[in-house]
C-alpha cells in the first residue's frame, strides 16, 4: 500500500528499465527474458552462468551487455531488487528483521544492515521505525 511520502513505484521502475538499442547491450527480448528472471529469482542465490544462459551467452559477455543494458552491473540490479522487497516488507509487516533479510535473499542480518547502511543511508530499524511514524501522521 502507496502513503503518500513514498516515491511512486514507477520511480524504481523506470530506473530499471532497459535502454533501447545501446550498442554492445542486449537485445530488448534478452532485456525482458533477463529482467523477468530476476524478478522471480532475485532471493536465492544466482550464478553469472545462470543469468547469462537465459540470454544464451557467455558469463563475460552478458556482464558487459548487461551493464550497458541496465546501467549498473546485475549485482547492483539484484541488490537493489533485494533491497526495494527487504524495504516493503518493513514497512508492512511485523516480521523479525532476521526473516527479512532471510526472505530477501541476504546471507545475514548482518549483511544485510550493511548493505541497508551503505546504499540507503539508513538501518533497517529505523527505516522500520520511519515507516511507522509516518503511518501515524
Amino acid at each position: 500500500m502507496r502513503r503518500d511520502d513514498d516515491p511512486p513505484r514507477w520511480i524504481a521502475d523506470v530506473v530499471r528499465q532497459p535502454l533501447a538499442n545501446v550498442k554492445g547491450g542486449l537485445s530488448a527480448s534478452s532485456a525482458r527474458k533477463v529482467r523477468d528472471f530476476l524478478d522471480e529469482n532475485f532471493s536465492r542465490k544466482l550464478a553469472i552462468s545462470e543469468m547469462a544462459a537465459v540470454c544464451g551467452l557467455s558469463s563475460y559477455h552478458f556482464v558487459r551487455a548487461f551493464s550497458r543494458t541496465f546501467g549498473m552491473p546485475p549485482h547492483q540490479y539484484i541488490l537493489d531488487l533485494r533491497l526495494d522487497f527487504a524495504e516493503r516488507l518493513l514497512a508492512e509487516s511485523s516480521l523479525a528483521i532476521a526473516d527479512i533479510a532471510h526472505l530477501s535473499g541476504f546471507s545475514s542480518q548482518s549483511h544485510f544492515t550493511t548493505m541497508m547502511k551503505k546504499y540507503r543511508h539508513v538501518t533497517p530499524l529505523r527505516s522500520r521505525s520511519n515507516k511507522l511514524i509516518s503511518k501515524t501522521r
